[in-house]
């Protein structure tokens, strides 16, 4: 067993309960479990394997990420989708997602994942719903890369079921080849214990685009392999549009028609919700992912943080989408942009930064159904984020700790993240993989990807010589 000691905090933010801060404050692990959290510890036992001074540092539970599509990494900063809202965006997108293939599952980890721990995340969710009929290793790709990195990995095997404007037939599947797919895929990645790093879930990208016979099989499937169920809603002004003028109600109400809210449901966005919409999401306990950088670049709208909590929506974290609408994986950049835009659209009703700190840590725990993640208490997995806020750039502001990560974070903070136990980024880099040599390869794939895609969509061109 081996007994590791973070010794002399500045401050550890437990983001517990009574969300307690501790002052030179200490923790003990061993393997991948935290022991004790308080002050001068190191008395207390006979040994310590390594021991880590923090001194000029903030320590935080590992961040959680609730809402990722990793793959986009390989398809971001293109011209041929700068300036567009969700739809049309989605109509490039879907030209370039007929082409995928398992070295773009592995490359989009290599490049988003590895940005998500390096700005702090040691969770993230990944929700793949473009699956080219006849592909069956995407997901399996994207697990191997994940647990290469590091990092806890909750993997969504996401689907279509349905021809449209949008989504193109290489894409849309059976009911019979999404539910055999998924069954393979819980079979042999799906982790139930505690402390699990693997935990795979399934759902429609967007709910009422999808045949009901799909929907009722997806929570059948759920319910009897007892496994979480993720996807999209309420995310643009088209979507609530569409949704009442062909059934008559808002998208939370259909979905709770559907029998798609509850305990074991988390969907990402929510910003075009009423009042009758947001009780529903209470009552129910379903959760909630807001994406404000996503959400911003695609013109979708702010998603109302405050009025959920308020509401008493416990079950409510934040996530980096994907990262071609928000060009990058950065979930401290996430934070800050979820503050300022809450104070931007709902200035009366602003969110604390704690408020903001909570979504990555505790309430996200909540969202992805864990409570083995997300504080800073014996019994906890030893998921921690250190991080340096005694640097010239954020001299002056050293005041309140969560303020100073929230208000004038940025990844440029991160000094060390433990991961179940084990030292995933340290000073900035990550410890598992050789960063040069992921970043070429995900460079070589993504100019290979865009090249395939180039012949469908003229305006690519300019993007890859």
């Amino acid at each position: 067993m081996r007994r590791i000691l973070i010794e002399n905090a500045d401050w550890i933010i437990t983001m517990n309960e009574t969300r307690d801060r501790i002052r030179h404050g200490d923790i003990v692990y061993e393997d991948n479990v935290i022991r004790e959290v308080g002050t001068d510890l190191r008395g207390r036992y006979d040994r310590f394997d390594e021991i880590i001074d923090a001194a000029g540092m903030i320590v935080t539970p590992g961040f959680i990420n609730t809402h990722h599509h990793t793959w986009q990494s390989l398809i971001r900063n293109i011209k041929a989708t700068q300036g567009l809202t969700l739809e049309p965006w989605l109509t490039v997108m879907y030209e370039i997602y007929k082409d995928l293939w398992s070295e773009v599952a592995t490359a989009g980890v290599y490049a988003s994942l590895g940005d998500c721990m390096k700005s702090g995340c040691t969770t993230s969710n990944d929700l793949w719903y473009p699956h080219p009929v006849g592909v069956h290793d995407l997901m399996d790709a994207e697990i191997k890369a994940a647990a290469e990195l590091g990092i806890r990995f909750h993997p969504v095997r996401s689907y279509h079921s349905v021809v449209s404007d949008i989504v193109p037939k290489e894409v849309v599947d059976t009911i019979d080849g999404v539910m055999s797919d998924a069954q393979r895929l819980v079979d042999t990645y799906h982790d139930r214990s505690e402390y699990s790093m693997c935990r795979v879930g399934i759902g429609p990208s967007i709910a009422q685009y999808e045949t009901e016979d799909i929907l009722k099989a997806t929570v059948e499937f759920a319910e009897s392999n007892d496994i979480m169920v993720h996807g999209h809603l309420a995310e643009s002004h088209h979507e609530t549009e569409f949704t009442y003028e062909r059934f008559g109600c808002s998208p939370v109400k259909w979905f709770y028609k559907h029998n798609l809210l509850g305990e074991r449901f988390y969907y990402a966005h929510c910003i075009h919700l009423d009042e009758e919409d947001i009780r529903i999401m209470s009552d129910t306990k379903t959760g909630v992912s807001s994406c404000p950088v996503s959400n911003m670049y695609l013109s979708s709208g702010a998603c109302r943080i405050k009025d959920l909590m308020n509401a008493g929506v416990e079950r409510i974290g934040l996530g980096v989408d994907g990262p071609a609408s928000s060009n990058s994986s950065n979930i401290m950049e996430e934070m800050r942009v979820s503050y300022l835009l809450n104070r931007l659209v709902y200035g009366d009703r602003p969110c604390s930064a704690e408020d903001i700190l909570y979504m990555v840590t505790a309430g996200g725990a909540k969202v992805l159904g864990r409570d083995d993640i997300g504080t800073l208490a014996p019994d906890k997995a030893a998921d921690i984020t250190l991080l340096n806020w005694k640097q010239l750039s954020y001299a002056g502001g050293c005041n309140d700790p969560v303020d100073c990560i929230v208000i004038s974070g940025d990844a440029r903070m991160v000094d060390t993240v433990i991961c179940n136990g084990i030292k995933v980024v340290e000073k900035q880099k990550l410890t598992l993989v050789d960063e040069a040599e992921k970043r070429d390869y995900t460079n070589k794939i993504g100019k290979e990807l865009l090249t395939k895609a180039s012949s469908r969509i003229p305006g690519l061109k300019a993007d890859i010589e």
